[in-house]
């Protein structure tokens, strides 16, 4: 692989290490460094550029914490996907994902009727204890995980199988059975991630995530799907446009 030339000048009021990793996120943008190529290591690219190690590091470390870069063990540093910058509307994640050409896939980690609990029974509007489909799902955007999902459905309301789910978006399938989403409440928010969510979306314990909840109901005014996801904050954001009344 080529690597992308690096120069820096040393008259300038701007960091090295800035001055670098500037050049080098410029790369990433114009894909010069497409997603999955490594980048040389520390002692390489200084020496390339006539820099000390500690400046090259200081320059590699800014763009792991912007996002760009990820270092893997026993593989070195790694351009990531880019972020993925989602509008809200009522779609779904894989509905998105596809129209952008980032192919998405899903693996189903559980599926089944369970007792609802108190968050679940008021959004969908049923009593609590009542039998709801619970559906968790990780996507993934090629190899890399992206979002965990939990949706909760009224019993009844989606007649598909696990294998359908992981090829398939819930919004997409929904509509597939006849239901017509027409409107949800959406609420956004961060927390640090659990073990297991840190585990899953390959996170570190307590980094933060994304969250969203969203009740979305059928054109009957229906609750027919209550979410809960959390997203990796580092490759994922929500864009909304404001208008002033």
């Amino acid at each position: 692989m080529q690597h992308p030339v690096v120069t820096v000048d040393r008259n300038s009021p701007v960091p090295l290490y800035f001055q670098v990793a500037q050049q080098l996120e410029a790369a990433i943008r114009d894909g010069d460094l497409p997603p999955g190529s490594r980048l040389e290591n520390e002692i390489q690219l200084a020496d390339r550029c006539g820099l000390s190690r500690p400046t090259v590091r200081q320059a590699i470390q800014h763009l792991v914490d912007k996002g760009l870069l990820v270092r893997k063990r026993g593989v070195g540093t790694q351009v990531v996907q880019p972020q993925v910058r989602r509008s809200i509307e009522l779609t779904s994640l894989y509905d998105d994902l596809e129209a952008a050409g980032r192919e998405p896939r899903t693996q189903v980690l559980e599926f089944g009727v369970v007792p609802a609990g108190d968050d679940a029974a008021k959004a969908l509007g049923v009593t609590p204890g009542t039998e709801v489909v619970r559906l968790r799902r990780l996507r993934l955007t090629g190899s890399e995980p992206l979002a965990l999902m939990t949706n909760y459905l009224p019993a009844g309301v989606l007649d598909v199988t696990a294998n359908v789910l992981s090829e398939r978006g819930l919004y997409e399938t929904l509509r597939a059975t006849g239901v017509n989403l027409r409107i949800a409440h959406q609420t956004i928010g961060a927390r640090a991630a659990g073990a297991s969510e840190a585990r899953l979306l390959e996170e570190r314990r307590g980094v933060p995530l994304l969250t969203m909840t969203r009740t979305a109901y059928d054109d009957e005014g229906r609750a027919v799907e209550y979410g809960t996801h959390v997203y990796r904050a580092t490759r994922y954001s929500f864009a909304l446009t404001l208008v002033e009344r």
